[in-house]
């Protein structure tokens, strides 16, 4: 089959999966496009990147984030992000107050590029690092933040995943890389790294699995044959992409997450916080004990993975060996610049890394140990909201515990706590308190209200 003849099909197949996943009886506010790009742009290439295809070429580029194209882009989201929320700033304003904890380490990452070698370039990251938060407030103060929600990871998904497959099957010098060292060739669908395919993909995988779920319990859902359709196709296509990029960290997430979600909507569960807890806790220990416990290794060898975890290790043992301030880091994302990286390349002896492959210890070269504190209480806080969230309604709190779990263990072996990155924004959306959802969300009720767009009032239907 030609390019040009699956480019057709498989844009064809993008429209039914929207036309598939549409109800005219929920809407959102337009501003949710904002969002949207965002994660689009964040969970595939930068601007930048996909008007050069020669991702070697902009190694440097995407390490250093100098370009003034993505700058231009990115500011351009976060002030259309910020002009959303102004028009909101009562609804703003109550999150705010809720989430305290968030606003501290946000702050603390601020403060913390005074000390960096590179301060303007922290300041620059620290920026991006807060539009992502800004897109978040978008999403949690539309007029319906479930449903804002669940269209923000549909709509990434059904634009994402299809096209990572066209460009694998169809267009490979843009879905696949080479890699000159250890003679391998990659598959990275519309991002710049198998990994990173792997990471879009498990959170729009598990983002499609809470949709099925959810359309598969709500026997009255309008249509409900076909969001079942559309999901399904999504899961398996995030399933195939997952195996062909052969990123097993994001497979096994994938699985606890979907686990967790699964089990977090059993009344059993859902009634008794200790269960919740023994859910969770036991989850994360079976990540843990597969990581860095079983002597043996023979849960990474069922993964597919040896003792190193595919030289991570060697990467930890670099990093830490260059000794950076233990209480404050080097500044925020500012360990990966200047001389640190060139030096850790040396010691490995390959290019191309600019993470520590394990969010911990991200967190704590570039802010210490006040940042991994800092860190621990808002995950601490955005647990026990997740929690109150199962407890009042299913099916929020199953996707925010899910996501939670999927985040501490993903950050076990990768850099999960990046601010730009599609697991921080789906993080923060399972976290963040958002007062009166709750209660919102516990005594919903189908409502027929007139649309004042029209003069022949459509019927909406809305949370009261």
């Amino acid at each position: 089959m030609s390019p040009s003849i699956a480019t057709i099909i498989f844009a064809t197949c993008i429209a039914g999966l929207f036309f598939l996943d549409r109800d005219k009886g929920v809407r959102t506010s337009k501003a949710l496009w904002i969002p949207i790009t965002w994660m689009l742009i964040v969970g595939s290439r930068d601007p930048s990147v996909w008007l050069n295809s020669n991702l070697q070429g902009n190694l440097l580029n995407r390490f250093t984030e100098g370009n003034a194209l993505d700058a231009a882009a990115y500011g351009v989201l976060i002030a259309a992000g910020l002009l959303v929320l102004n028009f909101r700033s009562r609804r703003v304003a109550e999150i705010l107050r809720a989430n305290t904890p968030l606003l501290l380490f946000l702050a603390f990452c601020a403060v913390s590029v005074l000390w960096s070698d590179f301060p303007v370039t922290s300041l620059k990251r620290w920026i991006k690092g807060a539009g992502a938060f800004v897109m978040v407030l978008v999403v949690l103060t539309d007029l319906n933040p479930l449903v804002a929600t669940k269209r923000l990871l549909s709509r990434t998904a059904f634009l994402i995943l299809p096209l990572s497959v066209l460009f694998i099957k169809f267009y490979p010098s843009l879905g696949t890389e080479w890699d000159q060292n250890n003679r391998v060739l990659y598959y990275i669908g519309v991002t710049t790294q198998k990994n990173t395919l792997g990471l879009i993909c498990m959170v729009c995988g598990l983002g499609s699995l809470w949709s099925f779920l959810c359309a598969y319990e709500d026997r009255a859902l309008w249509h409900r044959a076909r969001h079942l359709m559309a999901h399904g196709a999504i899961l398996v296509t995030a399933a195939w992409l997952l195996k062909t990029c052969d990123s097993m960290t994001s497979v096994s997430c994938l699985a606890i997450g979907g686990m967790v979600m699964f089990l977090s909507s059993r009344r059993w569960v859902a009634r008794r916080p200790g269960n919740i807890h023994i859910m969770v806790a036991g989850a994360v220990t079976v990540a843990v004990f597969a990581a860095f416990i079983d002597s043996s290794g023979a849960l990474l060898r069922l993964l597919g993975r040896n003792a190193t975890l595919t030289g991570r290790t060697d990467i930890w043992r670099a990093v830490l060996s260059l000794h950076t301030n233990p209480l404050v880091g080097t500044g925020y994302e500012s360990f990966w610049l200047g001389n640190r990286i060139q030096r850790v390349w040396e010691i490995i002896g390959y290019k191309g890394v600019a993470e520590a492959h394990n969010g911990y210890l991200e967190i704590y070269i570039n802010l210490g140990w006040a940042g991994l504190a800092m860190l621990g209480v808002l995950m601490a806080g955005g647990y026990r909201n997740a929690v109150a969230a199962l407890r009042h309604d299913a099916r929020i709190g199953r996707l925010n515990i899910a996501f939670f779990t999927t985040g501490l263990t993903f950050s076990l072996t990768e850099a999960g706590f990046k601010m730009v990155s599609p697991l921080w924004i789906v993080l923060l959306l399972g976290i963040v308190a958002v007062p009166g959802l709750l209660h919102q969300a516990a005594s919903e009720a189908a409502v027929e209200l007139p649309w004042p767009a029209s003069s022949q009032a459509a019927p909406m239907r809305i949370l009261r």
